[in-house]
């Protein structure tokens, strides 16, 4: 339904740019950034434990009670790959279970696999070996940056090996076709989209993933994400564990300190507002507003820390002014080229730290998450084994702010989607040599930024109220004209000047 009123709408828009009438732009949906590179982590645990949620006094679900039934740590290292190609969990699918490793996307809501052969996966979901799946006949396509992908929407049940005791009966969008979606050296077969409805496809009445979850097995509505490709260079084409998925809440050994917590701005993506940025101590001093048009969201799926033109452009510009290296070539800043230094050095002396400060639950606080340059500054490949070669793990976007992989790996990340607010701590995986690759720090008063950064983003839905005010304004006119060019034409008709037949209308409109 979604696609057939974007279809018209941008039919009539088309139209009445022919006629002259009015001029329309519209942006897509940003996506996920995959690629053939691999990370690795191992995170030293305690013995298994059964554990209970309890609260830690905010509202937050914590495994720490040894009575009780949910096993929290059964859930750490669940999670395999890296940022460049994606994390990703094993998930039983069907009756009985197919086993597919999925793609975890909190930047979608959509749970889609892989339902017909592809080149670059190795295997599939058969919906026809599952006696439980069940057809709904409406068929579903999801455009991201890079890549799109096709096909039906079904039902059948699922559990997760590594994740809550349970089988639960899903909303699964079965891919058919797809182009630009799996890519060479992936290891995944779908993909799990943990945001809110709003952003489901074809519609919002698709119930996503974690909304099933947390309806059939009453669990918390509180997921966290543990991200551990921190500063690891591509070395193995193997993928170890690579994080921790914790469903119904926080798991402590996975994180260090406090938990800082910002408000989810609207519950589509998962929205934040940013208040600056720092490059170093330099503060960039732009309008707030800059960080989050269009929005500002916190996107495992996204490889990168996507900022909009003008904020990348002013933190490409403060590195080069405080970077003791000078004469980098614009390539490197834009993604096209590598730095490569000699082995054994270390490049990321040369780089500044990056810091973002969020909005703190306490609107007229702040605080502040650093990322120091192992994080941005990322090992990629060797060349003929005496050069250690780089990317820049920053890029510009024309979608908004997206606090990616790159920075996610740095940190313990708390979706409290039943408080509306997402938590940061440090990652007890974000660590080189025994140094900390990210920090925390705050509070910091909030009283030198606007009251509201992010009032002027466009929300989905408010666009598509213009669409549809726009695509009614478009079709009026439309009526008009035509009845102005058919009118006189009657008229003719009697006087046998021009009849239907002579007349060009009639192929104006088709």
């Amino acid at each position: 339904m979604m696609a057939h009123a974007t279809s018209v709408s941008l039919w009539a828009f088309a139209l009445s740019l022919y006629f002259g009438v009015s001029k329309c732009y519209f942006s897509i949906p940003l996506r996920i950034y995959t690629g053939k590179y691999n990370f690795s982590s191992a995170v030293d645990l305690t013995p298994v434990r059964r554990v209970v949620l309890t609260s830690d006094g905010n509202g937050l679900s914590l495994a720490s009670d040894p009575t009780g039934t949910v096993n929290f740590l059964d859930m750490v290292n669940n999670l395999q790959g890296d940022s460049g190609r994606g994390y990703y969990i094993e998930m039983s699918i069907g009756t009985p279970g197919q086993k597919l490793n999925i793609l975890v996307d909190t930047g979608s809501s959509n749970f889609a696999v892989a339902a017909a052969a592809h080149p670059f996966i190795t295997h599939y979901f058969n919906t026809a070996l599952s006696s439980s799946y069940q057809s709904t006949g409406r068929t579903v396509a999801v455009r991201y940056t890079q890549g799109n992908w096709e096909g039906e929407l079904g039902i059948d049940l699922v559990s997760i090996p590594k994740g809550p005791n349970g089988t639960i009966s899903i909303n699964i969008a079965a891919i058919l076709s797809s182009d630009g979606f799996f890519l060479p050296g992936v290891n995944w077969q779908g993909i799990l989209g943990l945001a809110y409805p709003m952003l489901a496809r074809p519609d919002s009445s698709v119930e996503p993933f974690f909304n099933s979850l947390v309806q059939q097995l009453k669990i918390p509505d509180i997921f966290s994400l543990q991200m551990c490709g921190a500063g690891l260079s591509a070395s193995s084409t193997t993928d170890p564990p690579g994080g921790s998925l914790v469903m119904g809440g926080a798991e402590p050994a996975l994180y260090r300190g406090s938990v800082w917590y910002t408000p989810i701005i609207e519950e589509w993506y998962y929205q934040v507002e940013v208040l600056k940025l720092e490059v170093g101590d330099q503060n960039l001093d732009l309008d707030c507003r800059e960080y989050n048009m269009d929005k500002a969201i916190v996107d495992s799926g996204t490889t990168l820390l996507r900022l909009p033109v003008n904020v990348f452009n002013a933190v490409v510009e403060a590195i080069t002014r405080s970077s003791l290296i000078q004469d980098f070539s614009s390539g490197f800043w834009d993604g096209t080229k590598l730095a490569c230094w000699m082995k054994g050095e270390t490049p990321w002396r040369f780089f500044p730290k990056l810091s973002i400060y969020l909005r703190a639950t306490n609107t007229s606080q702040s605080f502040r998450i650093t990322i120091l340059p192992q994080l941005y500054i990322q090992p990629i490949t060797d060349v003929d084994g005496t050069l250690d070669c780089f990317r820049f793990g920053v890029s510009s976007s024309a979608n908004g702010l997206v606090i990616g992989a790159t920075v996610m790996e740095g940190f313990y990340v708390v979706f409290d989607r039943a408080q509306r607010r997402l938590g940061f701590a440090l990652s007890s995986c974000a660590v080189s040599g025994g140094a900390a690759l990210s920090e925390i720090a705050g509070p910091f008063s909030a009283a030198d930024v606007a009251a509201n950064c992010s009032g002027g983003a466009l929300k989905e839905p408010l666009l598509w109220v213009i669409s549809y005010a726009l695509m009614a304004v478009c079709a009026l006119v439309l009526i008009i004209l035509l009845l102005l060019l058919v009118l006189p034409c009657r008229r003719r008709d009697r006087s046998g000047e021009i009849t239907d037949e002579s007349s060009l209308v009639r192929h104006r409109i088709k």
